[in-house]
């Protein structure tokens, strides 16, 4: 009896799958996708060391949920049978699919399905329709569908038909060993940021196009009391002139202004509790503003001040654990303000307390309990 996770490519997705193999057996499964993966059959099973779990990879054929791929390579059905291979029970063994081209093999699985969708697929470049047929087939074959936002939800209710009875929302998390003991535990910086002076606000994440450079480029002139500290890649481009140049401007600021790189998923809690202030500057875009922040909840472990713009419709409901707002302006008065209080807004024990639940541990556990309460099937939770 196994859980099988399909696939694991995304940080979020292995977070949420090595929490879960902490409590039943679980292996991820990790598609290597080539032109000619066809003509190939080779599987190798490794242990990740960050986060610590078993992983598999194996060829997946490009386009192979399109036509007329689909008809030529049928990896639905290939993929469904290397799965099996893997599976002692496959009557008991639940198969986790995180993308919507995975129908064909949750439509062949012969235990229960999950359909775990942390991402609003539709709106990924994709042939819209296409998207949309295949989520419709995935809730249909999943025993449990698990959006991790109210609007995909919705999405999934309205666009795909997907009876609301079989949904449970399940919003990205942290690691349960980024909690905080209490909300006043003291920290170091790391070593790249500690020459900075106080005060320092920070912005960790993939530094790109879903981020307001513009914004921060105006917040950042008119705060010259405070530092700054970008922790994350900034290789992805950014498609309009504007922001592109406003990112340009930034990166060259050097001084209070500081670009540290990507950095481990593993230690960027370290970087969440050295600043003074976290910034979640996201633009109101798709897929972003459907989806769930997995920074928002790396932040409330550390149980600092937030302000976040109004980007991400999951956060406009995070009040008062943050601070929303929509221009350079209000962010600056916020900004001010809490540098008026030593930046301490007074809701630190609150975000602690908040916290305490929002991990990946937790949402394992309540996606198994709901499999086993809701449909009577897969393993009984503790």
């Amino acid at each position: 009896m196994i859980w099988h996770v399909l696939d694991v490519r995304a940080i979020w997705i292995r977070e949420f799958a090595a929490a879960l193999g902490q409590q039943v057996p679980t292996l991820g499964w990790l598609p290597q996708i080539t032109a000619t993966a066809l003509f190939r059959n080779h599987e190798q099973e490794t242990l990740l060391d960050d986060p610590r779990f078993p992983v598999r990879c194996f060829p997946l054929q490009r386009g192979f949920a399109k036509f007329p791929i689909d008809r030529i390579a049928r990896e639905g059905s290939r993929m469904a049978r290397r799965i099996l291979r893997r599976t002692d029970k496959p009557s008991e063994s639940t198969l986790i699919c995180t993308a919507p081209h995975y129908a064909a093999v949750a439509e062949r699985w012969p235990g229960p399905v999950v359909y775990y969708v942390t991402d609003r697929f539709v709106n990924y470049g994709d042939d819209p329709g296409l998207i949309r047929s295949l989520d419709q087939r995935m809730s249909k074959a999943a025993d449990l569908v698990c959006p991790n936002s109210q609007r995909i939800a919705r999405y999934l209710i309205d666009e795909t038909n997907c009876p609301s009875n079989r949904l449970m929302v399940i919003p990205n998390a942290t690691r349960e060993g980024n909690l905080l003991s209490t909300a006043s535990s003291p920290s170091e910086s790391p070593r790249d940021i500690a020459d900075l002076p106080r005060p320092i606000a920070g912005i960790i994440g993939n530094l790109a196009a879903n981020t307001d450079w513009e914004l921060l480029k105006q917040t950042i002139d008119r705060t010259p009391w405070l530092s700054w500290v970008f922790v994350g890649p900034t290789e992805m481009a950014v498609d309009e002139p504007m922001q592109n140049h406003a990112r340009e401007f930034v990166m060259r600021q050097g001084g209070r202004v500081r670009f540290v790189g990507a950095k481990p998923y593993a230690i960027l809690r370290n970087y969440a509790r050295a600043l003074d202030v976290a910034v979640l500057p996201y633009r109101k875009r798709e897929p972003t503003y459907s989806g769930s922040s997995t920074r928002f909840y790396e932040h409330l472990a550390a149980c600092k001040p937030i302000i976040a713009t109004r980007g991400f419709e999951e956060l406009l409901h995070k009040e008062p654990l943050l601070r929303l707002v929509n221009t350079a302006a209000e962010m600056t008065v916020a900004l001010e303000q809490l540098r008026q209080t030593e930046f301490r807004d007074g809701q630190e024990e609150r975000r602690w307390k908040a916290s305490q639940s929002e991990t990946w541990e937790s949402r394992a556990l309540s996606m198994r309990n709901a499999l086993s309460e809701r449909f009577g099937r897969g393993q009984e939770a503790a």
